[in-house]
């Protein structure tokens, strides 16, 4: 379902990673830190897959909002629609 999102993340993290290294005006394929690729990478993913689970939390806590707030409304009609 949201596989994209922690793939934008990685990818950002990487985005990252390669900006660093563009401001301090250092080679991108230096040989000592090409491991530094996949662990930007990975923190970025991790980030993406947290963020997955915080957005289906508060789907979830919306979605129950918004179902209480409907038969409320729909209580409140059905009062209304008693009373002459």
């Amino acid at each position: 379902m949201g596989i994209h999102k922690v793939l934008f993340w990685s990818g950002f993290g990487i985005a990252v990673r390669v900006w660093q290294l563009g401001i301090e005006k250092r080679p991108f394929f230096n040989r000592g830190s090409l491991w530094a690729y996949p662990l930007f990478g990975g923190v970025g993913g991790s980030f993406g897959y947290w963020m997955m689970g915080v957005e289906e939390r508060q789907q979830a806590i919306l979605g129950a909002r918004r179902q209480s707030l409907l038969e409320k409304r729909a209580r409140r009609d059905q009062l209304e629609n008693q009373e002459p």
